[in-house]
């Protein structure tokens, strides 16, 4: 019997191990041919949320996501989320309808360039004109977003031609390319072994492990590196979770948040003196390197990446070019042959100092930790959140405050524990989404979702889609009626900000149990902990409205010392008045 090329799409979806389609019923052919294979259709709201729901969806399944569009209008709104996934290494199959060939640059309805359109966000954009290699063109996108550095790939299926039919190739396709890396290069022997003796012979080595890590599923082989070596270790935001931080050689996240009472902030004389940095699956970006000034630019780096553009980008470096776990299970076995008697003698005082520092910053942050203060403070949030969490929980974040108060102020408790935050391109309105997404991929876990009131307004309608689809998870509005970084941003670089901070109040609580979920609003900071116990243990969609301090400050070096600078309030918005009314 002769399949459509829709049937053979789908097929081929579902022999790549694909269980979910992100997509609103266009390119219809295809919607009907993966239903009908058994491949569920999720109906998301918004294309840009849908392809945020598709990268969380990878980073924690270590599977592709698949987003459907539909052409024009709705292809540009998958360009946000795809070049987040194009930054941060994920891969996302993005398959957009086009119109027929024979309607090409006629302006057709909502006809568009796609091409030129994914030009910056894909690693690869095709568009299948022979139906008979409709398979072939799926397995081409799978090698493309799945191999090298993991990333977002984009093909393009005209209407017309998802109904033609397709005659089976001669080479039948067996394989399954859906799961991430697709293939696991190792650096070369001599250059590892050049890495492993430079550290062995640091007077005072560090480790900066980055999200390639978890991308990787290099966890348990940087513990053991790690500890071989008995190195100390920091990690970058999407690093977070990748080190077991109650270990004794974790210095915890450092990246730019390295300010007064931030996790590494008692190390930063380490990073500064350290001889040998050691470089695992970090792009070295601004934030990531604290305006690269995190490190010295006298000390030696050995870089592991799987993207060879990425090492030496920023720091000349011994090249370790291929995937994280490959190269590090290398290179923790090259350290093992090496004398390590410098590596011993000074482990015990490295020992002491990481675990007195990280009991003085315990100390130091207690106060805010322990605050009965009203608006609440997020770090008395985040205090309440790691009691409850467990090192199988997931906990994402938005960008913004969201990412700094969850990555500064959480404990991950087991190497490997994930925890999200979209800091590729760091746009707003990622949290529920990704919430979305990692429940999806790990559906036993619970997921708690940590959002501003400005990024949240990006997504509303997203918790419908989540109601609707009995996706549960618990959902913290951090709701103090403003852009809070912005503001601190703007008073630090100016000594005022402009009229666009500021919101109206907005019951957050009851925009969730309009569209079915639950909803609760939280004023008082006692009322907090047992709330977010009960949200996490109910199994159900539950927003909680937090009215939250517009004043708290994260960790954040460049604010050392410009407190008072940054509370300026915010610059009124005048009432703007309609002409004619």
């Amino acid at each position: 019997m002769t399949k459509s090329v829709a049937d053979v799409i789908a097929a081929a979806l579902v022999r790549h191990g694909v269980e979910f389609i992100f997509g609103q019923s266009n390119p219809t052919a295809l919607m009907l041919a993966t239903e009908a294979a058994g491949i569920r259709q999720l109906l998301y709201r918004t294309e840009n949320a849908a392809g945020a729901m598709a990268d969380a969806y990878s980073r924690v399944s270590g599977r592709i996501g698949v987003v459907a569009a539909q052409n024009g209008p709705a292809a540009t709104l998958m360009v946000a989320p795809m070049a987040e996934a194009l930054t941060a290494s994920i891969p996302m199959l993005v398959l957009v309808q086009e119109v027929p060939a024979a309607q090409r640059d006629r302006n057709a309805f909502q006809e568009f360039d796609h091409f030129a359109l994914f030009a910056g966000v894909s690693k690869w954009t095709r568009r299948l004109d022979d139906p008979n290699r409709a398979a072939e063109y799926i397995d081409l996108a799978m090698i493309a977003a799945n191999s090298g550095r993991p990333g977002p790939v984009v093909l393009l299926l005209a209407k017309d031609m998802l109904m033609q039919p397709c005659t089976p190739p001669t080479f039948v396709r067996t394989r399954n390319l859906g799961a991430f890396p697709l293939d696991r290069p190792r650096p070369e022997a001599a250059a590892v072994e050049m890495a492993a003796q430079l550290i062995a012979g640091a007077e005072a080595p560090v480790v900066i492990v980055g999200g390639g890590v978890h991308g990787s599923g290099a966890a348990d082989e940087v513990a053991r590196l790690v500890d071989v070596g008995q190195l100390p270790v920091a990690t970058t935001f999407m690093g977070k979770g990748a080190i077991d931080e109650t270990g004794p050689l974790s210095l915890g996240v450092a990246a730019n948040i390295t300010g007064e009472n931030g996790p590494a902030a008692a190390h930063r004389e380490m990073f500064e003196k350290a001889d040998v940095v050691l470089l695992v699956g970090t792009r070295t970006n601004e934030n990531g390197t604290d305006n690269w000034t995190l490190t010295s630019p006298g000390a030696t780096y050995i870089h592991i990446d799987i993207a060879g553009e990425e090492v030496g980008r920023n720091y000349e470096a011994v090249r370790l070019v291929g995937d994280a776990r490959s190269a590090v299970a290398d290179l923790a076995d090259a350290l093992g042959r090496c004398d390590l008697t410098l590596r011993r003698r000074k482990a015990d005082a490295l020992r002491e100092a990481i675990l007195s520092a990280r009991m003085a910053r315990l100390e130091a942050i207690r106060p805010e930790c322990e605050s009965s203060s009203r608006p609440i403070l997020p770090q008395r949030m985040m205090a309440e959140l790691d009691r409850l969490i467990s090192p199988d929980d997931i906990v994402v974040a938005d960008a913004s405050y969201s990412s700094v108060w969850v990555t500064g102020y959480l404990t991950a408790r087991r190497a490997g524990q994930r925890v999200l935050t979209p800091r590729g391109l760091a746009g707003l309105g990622w949290g529920l989404p990704y919430a979305i997404g990692a429940k999806l991929a790990r559906p036993e876990a619970r997921v708690i979702a940590l959002v501003g009131d400005g990024g949240f307004a990006h997504v509303w309608a997203e918790l419908e889609m989540a109601v609707r689809e009995d996706i549960p998870f618990t959902l913290v509005v951090l709701n103090n009626s403003q852009l809070a970084m912005q503001r601190h941003g703007e008073n630090l670089g100016f000594g005022r900000s402009t009229t666009g901070i500021e919101f109206i109040a907005v019951d957050h609580a009851a925009v969730a149990r309009s569209v079915g979920a639950e909803g609760i609003r939280i004023e008082d900071p006692d009322d907090f902990g047992p709330a977010l116990a009960t949200a996490m243990a109910s199994n159900k969609v539950t927003l909680m409205d937090v009215i939250s301090s517009a004043d708290a400050t994260g960790p954040l070096r460049i604010f050392d010392g410009q407190l008072e600078r940054l509370a300026t309030p915010p610059t009124a918005n005048p009432a703007r008045v309609l002409q004619g009314v």
